[in-house]
This record gives structure tokens, C-alpha cells and sequence, in this order.
């Protein structure tokens, strides 16, 4: 009898609790407030959570590879990156020293022009011209800058050698320094909340150009295998860019950790597609997403089962890197 009633007991506290345990909130880990990624996933999950009753938050870390970090160890369920960092943080090199296996990529969603701008005041046009300049360096909170910069330093026809480094921990105070002018230049993703911000107390902004051809696309892919050209074009968001420019450009793409489920991510797919109409709306760059082209073959990463089966369901074929 006694035995009965505690798998009596046990099955209804498994039964009460299996709501809860669904309801469950999840995490969005993003770089800290004002970055792009963290605009991004605020809106998504808003969306999500308006659209499709998911609990899911954002939670803010001090950079990427804690940010891959927290998926990994599934301490957050989602997140956005470039898919560059997460090819290096699965095979634990360069800036990772330990292999983040539990990360899956879920979805295409953007792609992601990033650039160095400068004063409008300064009167510097192109990278090239920030020979002897400083720049900024170290990224010792938000390591993923410091490939980024080196291939748009590339791009220009630099390297780290042509130019004056000044240490800078992470994003948001690269963009501050180089307002107070504490360095000359800083780097930031285009469309940016921050460089809006910068534009306005420093009396405005310009991204350098680079060269873009198929020497220099040879030079940032021995970088990152992920990193190509694309063109930029002036938009009200776009701020910094005063005409039509080429940018070292990355895939940004959506991660979900290996324990979450095929139906979550599924759910999550849907509002992103689904609704894509909202989320655009509610910030401008997502407006290029696109379902066809986001199920996208990269080197040396997974896609999230649950991802396989929505695109297959959709009838979305893989599209080559």
C-alpha cells in the first residue's frame, strides 16, 4: 500500500508538473544592450512571445564567447552570431580553447555588414587611409572584433602592423572612445543603434570603404572561411553610409544548444518566417530575411534537427556556401 502511494504521489507530481516544465521561460543570450544582436533578439522575442505564447527573455552577456558559452552548456536556449565565430567555437580554436559541441545552427537570417567608421570631421574616406591611425585592439570582452578587424584591415590593404592599436574591451566602449578621442576609428555592424548614438554627439559618422575584389577575398577569407563582399546602399538606419559601399560582410545566423527540443525550435522557425512581416517592421535590417535562403551549408557546423525538419516541411532545399 505504501508503495502504491508513493507512485501514486510520484505520477501526479510528474503530471502537475509537466505544464510547468513546458511553460518553461527560455533564454535569448545576446552581447550587452545597444549591440545589434541583442536589438535583434529583443524583437524576435517579442515576437515570439506575442505570436506564439514563448517565454522566451533576453539575456545580456559580456561578450561571444560567453554568450556561446551559456548555449552550449544549456544555460541559454537561443542565440545570434556570426557564423564564422560559431565554426570556431565548435572546433574550439582561435579565441576558444575548449570545443562548444552543442551548438547547432538553426536558420540563416541576415546578412551582416560590419565595417570601421569614423568622425564625419576627420575627413579619412577608406580604410587605407588609416595607415599610421589608431585603431582599435585587445577586444579582451568581446573577442570576436579582433578577426573582424583584421580582415577589414585586409580588405584596405593593411594589417595590424600599419596601424597604432589601442586596447579597448568590448563594442559599446569601442564606439565611446573613439567619440571622446580616445582613438580614431571604431567598429561596428552597420544599421548599429550605437553608431546612431555616436552620430548625433559627434555631429555625424562615416564607414570607410575598403577594396573589394577578388585578391582582397582571398586575404578575409584566410581569416574566416564565411566572410564575403556585399553592397551597401544609403537608408535613414544605415547611418555612416553616405553612398554606395562594399563591406566585409558575415552570415548572421540563429543558434539554439543541443537540448532544446525539435518542437521549440520549430516554433521559433515559424514565428520567424511566419511573421516576418512584423519583425521587419519592427526592425528595418531584418526585412531581408528570407526562408529561401535560409537553410545554408557552412563548413564545420550542424543544423539543429528540429531546423532540418521545418525547412524540409517547408520545402526549403539547402543552398551551398
Amino acid at each position: 500500500m505504501k508503495r502504491f502511494s508513493k507512485h501514486l504521489i510520484a505520477g501526479i507530481l510528474a503530471a502537475g508538473l509537466a505544464p510547468m516544465a513546458h511553460a518553461q521561460v527560455q533564454s535569448f543570450s545576446t552581447p550587452p544592450q545597444g549591440s545589434v544582436w541583442n536589438t535583434m533578439a529583443s524583437v524576435i522575442s517579442g515576437e515570439a512571445r506575442a505570436s506564439a505564447d514563448m517565454r522566451l527573455v533576453v539575456q545580456p552577456y559580456g561578450g561571444n564567447a560567453q554568450m556561446m558559452q551559456a548555449v552550449n552548456d544549456a544555460l541559454a536556449e537561443f542565440s545570434l552570431n556570426d557564423v564564422n565565430d560559431v565554426i570556431t567555437a565548435v572546433a574550439g580554436t582561435d579565441e576558444y580553447s575548449v570545443a562548444m559541441p552543442n551548438l547547432r545552427v538553426v536558420a540563416r537570417v541576415n546578412p551582416f555588414p560590419v565595417g570601421l567608421y569614423v568622425k564625419e570631421s576627420s575627413g579619412l574616406t577608406a580604410v587605407s587611409e588609416l595607415e599610421g591611425r589608431s585603431v582599435p585592439s585587445g577586444w579582451d570582452a568581446f573577442s570576436i572584433a579582433r578577426s573582424h578587424i583584421s580582415a577589414i584591415l585586409a580588405a584596405g590593404g593593411l594589417s595590424w602592423d600599419d596601424v597604432r592599436q589601442v586596447p579597448v574591451p568590448e563594442l559599446i566602449r569601442g564606439s565611446d572612445d573613439m567619440a571622446s578621442g580616445r582613438v580614431d576609428s571604431a567598429f561596428f555592424a552597420v544599421g548599429g543603434p550605437k553608431v546612431a548614438e555616436i552620430d548625433a554627439s559627434v555631429g555625424g559618422v562615416r564607414f570607410l570603404t575598403v577594396e573589394a575584389n577578388d585578391e582582397t577575398l582571398a586575404r578575409i577569407r584566410e581569416v574566416r572561411p564565411a566572410f564575403y563582399f556585399s553592397e551597401v546602399t544609403p537608408a535613414p538606419v544605415r547611418v555612416g553610409v553616405h553612398e554606395p559601399m562594399m563591406f566585409v560582410t558575415w552570415d548572421n545566423v540563429l543558434v539554439a544548444g543541443a537540448h532544446v527540443s525539435d518542437e521549440d525550435v520549430g516554433k521559433l522557425l515559424s514565428v520567424l518566417f511566419d511573421q516576418s512581416d512584423a519583425i521587419g517592421a519592427a526592425y528595418p535590417p531584418l526585412q531581408v530575411m528570407d526562408i529561401n535562403t535560409a537553410f545554408k551549408d557552412y563548413p564545420g557546423v550542424e543544423y539543429h534537427p528540429g531546423a532540418i525538419a521545418f525547412f524540409q516541411e517547408r520545402g526549403v532545399a539547402m543552398t551551398s556556401h
